[in-house]
């Protein structure tokens, strides 16, 4: 998919500073910032590089400030934004941009033509960013491309400011410079081929970022410029810069460039190998519903495409799942929901593979972490349902691969010890209870995916027996026994059978609301909240439901009417007094919103399936579906560029918020896409 905006983008500053490009590079570092160039985050930069792959990412190289010097005057190609003032205005000679699969920024400045195109080299912490121009002639004064480099070298986190602990000299390479402003960062060389270099040094103060301004958080920064570098356009057409943390010895960006286009281009044929092209719901009367078929095929190729940037490299040649572009790292429970989109619907069955080998590995008493700290620290168990979410990650794998073999061999036995330790108790008081569902909760601690928590105060503790927890022990179960009558295990088999069932009747006495005809969200002994949230639809959609179908009709139709969006599911119907129709401020009021109204885009997915399963082969079921889609393929183009995000506003016109790029929100719709909207 090709997305390209044009000279309009000039005369929409606003607009445009909405829409922003990230390009990955496997291993947890990325490139990103807006199709203005304008780095409006504290997580946009040219080269975030993963230092402890896939975490410890640090910014090395924020950006660079370029001019097109020409007959004594300076035309800017660079944007950047100050408090009350947008200096250098280089967006007002930018004509075209482009994405496809590169970012590329068109310029055209008196007759002279300069495309920038970035990308990054797989497998490393190297940014390319090159430049062709063209003069339009010979000139008698020479054309000049000046471009000054900025780095920042911190944690991606935080900002930095001027300080006299950053080091300013740097070393003189046959083919460019290496700088390191602190010992306890990794150094980064800057290879090129330019002319000459202006070796004057100081520092850009006060660079303001209206992203953070709008979260709350500290939005002002300053980046330390060691040199520009002077590119002669009489010289040649083609110029680069190279920032890695990789010493080549020899720079060919040409293969490079080659190299990673033929990669992408192949794991896009492979995934396209492995996924079907959408087809009509019926035969198309009339041209506007071949633009529909056409723009849901095309959601499907973009997500497809972008599902490559959430897999990463960890060590031992295990890979996991990036929760979301900018800031989250591998979550648990994000990673084994987003799995079957990203990875089993693509046809990418060994990083699946990889993937829960390498969970399993991390299984403690039953539980798989909820997340990898940034910086190196124990693995954190807080979470009830991520090892739920693994034996249905698995039994997706094994009814997608067959590959009872690495089961038999490697992960059964870990499934075994997640339901024997959710049986007897683990951490948090996560164990069954005597009607055999299960209960979790401590005080101070969030464990469902409602996990928000302002300073001591849990936002939804939901402690007690949560339905969706309750849904996936079941699901859990039914597999168990399912793969145990796989490897003729028989006597497990009727053990988990047995088992089972006790839930079943335990869950329909305790979670069916008579009065609401529909499922109550938790249960705390006689506490039970009847609060309408989508984690009800989950007893719909995952592969075993313990619902009649006219229960399953009820949860769908209360879910439809209260929480459905064109973009996601509300985490709170509107007409509960807690209701927050907007995700915006500091972190605290951010925080309070976070589930308590805000649209997951994510919870389209179980929403599909779950319309699916209970309005099967009823007329109408299809093309309803295929709506659900659409509004998807317009937010490809209005936030994080062919991508979706993580949240949306509960109330309309839902704007989009928190990450530009979410693997669930990405994977759920591709898995739902795979089952339901095609073939």
């Amino acid at each position: 998919m090709t997305i390209v905006f044009g000279k309009e983008i000039s005369q929409q500053t606003a607009a445009s500073l909405e829409k922003e490009w990230l390009i990955t590079n496997g291993i947890g570092g990325y490139a990103s910032s807006t199709i203005l160039g304008a780095n409006t985050r504290r997580y946009h930069g040219l080269l975030m590089a993963a230092t402890r792959p896939p975490l410890g990412r640090t910014l090395l190289l924020s950006k660079l400030e370029e001019f097109l010097c020409l007959e004594g005057e300076e035309s800017p190609l660079s944007t950047n934004i100050y408090p009350n003032a947008i200096y250098p205005e280089g967006y007002k000679n930018l004509v075209r941009f482009s994405l496809d699969p590169f970012p590329a920024f068109d310029y055209s400045v008196n007759g002279i033509s300069i495309k920038k195109t970035v990308f990054m080299v797989h497998g490393e912490n190297t940014t390319v960013i090159l430049y062709r121009s063209d003069r339009g002639g010979e000139r008698p004064f020479a054309p000049t491309l000046k471009v000054r480099v900025m780095v920042a070298f911190r944690d991606y986190h935080c900002v930095t400011h001027e300080n006299p602990h950053l080091k300013t000299d740097y070393k003189i390479l046959t083919n460019g410079m290496c700088i390191q402003p602190y010992d306890t960062l990794p150094p980064l060389y800057l290879f090129h081929n330019a002319h000459t270099t202006d070796k004057a040094s100081f520092w850009y103060k006060n660079m303001e970022y209206p992203k953070e301004m709008e979260r709350g958080l500290d939005a002002h920064e300053d980046h330390f410029s060691p040199f520009a570098l002077h590119f002669d356009l009489n010289k040649g057409s083609d110029f680069f810069l190279v920032a890695s943390t990789k010493a080549y010895d020899k720079v060919d960006i040409f293969e490079l460039l080659n190299r990673e286009t033929i990669r992408r281009r192949n794991a896009c044929m492979a995934q396209s190998g492995h996924k079907q092209t959408a087809s009509p719901v019926a035969t198309p009367s009339q041209g506007e519903d071949e633009e529909k078929e056409k723009k849901i095929a095309t959601l499907a190729e973009s997500l497809s495409s972008v599902s490559d940037s959430f897999i990463v490299q960890r060590a031992d040649d295990k890979k996991s799942i990036i929760a979301g572009y900018h800031w989250f790292g591998d979550w648990g429970r994000d990673t084994m929901i987003s799995l079957p989109g990203l990875t089993l619907v693509q046809g990418r069955f060994e990083d699946a593979r990889k993937i829960l080998l390498s969970y399993a590995q991390y299984v403690d008493k039953g539980m798989i972490p909820n997340r990898f700290p940034d910086y190196g620290e124990y693995p954190e168990y807080n979470t009830v349902d991520a090892s739920l979410w693994y034996v249905h990650a698995v039994y997706q794998y094994a009814q997608c691969t067959k590959d009872l073999k690495t089961i038999q061999k490697d992960l059964f036995g870990v499934l075994q010890e997640i339901v024997a330790y959710y049986e007897k108790g683990t951490r948090y008081h996560i164990h069954m209870d005597a009607d055999s569902l299960i209960y979790a909760g401590a005080e101070g601690v969030q464990l469902t995916w409602m996990d928000a928590k302002v300073g001591d105060w849990v936002v939804t503790p939901r402690k007690g027996k949560a339905v969706e927890i309750n849904a996936l022990w079941y699901n859990a179960l039914k597999i168990m026994s399912f793969l145990a009558r796989e490897m003729n295990l028989h006597g497990e088999k009727m053990r988990y059978d047995t088992l089972a069932e006790k839930v079943h009747a335990s869950f329909q006495d305790v979670f069916w609301y008579n009065e609401g005809q529909y499922l109550y969200d938790s249960v705390d002994g006689e506490i039970r909240s009847s609060a309408i949230r989508p984690n009800q639809i989950f007893a719909v959609s995952l592969s075993y439901s313990m619902l009649s179908k006219a229960q399953q009709r009820r949860v769908v139709e209360v879910v439809n009417e209260h929480l459905v969006t064109p973009l996601g599911l509300r985490s709170l119907s509107p007409k509960d007094k807690d209701y927050l129709g907007r995700y915006c401020g500091n972190q605290y009021e951010r925080d309070r919103a976070y589930h308590q109204g805000t649209v997951w885009a994510w919870l389209i997915g179980p929403y599909i399936s779950a319309y699916a399963r209970a309005y099967a082969g009823e007329s109408g079921t299809a093309t309803y579906i295929k709506r659900l889609f659409l509004p998807f393929y317009d937010h490809l183009f209005a936030a994080g560029l062919g991508t979706i995000s993580e949240i949306f506003d509960g109330d309309y016109p839902h704007i989009p918020r928190g990450c530009i790029s979410q693997a669930w929100s990405v994977g759920e719709i591709l898995r739902a896409y795979s089952e339901h909207a095609c073939g």
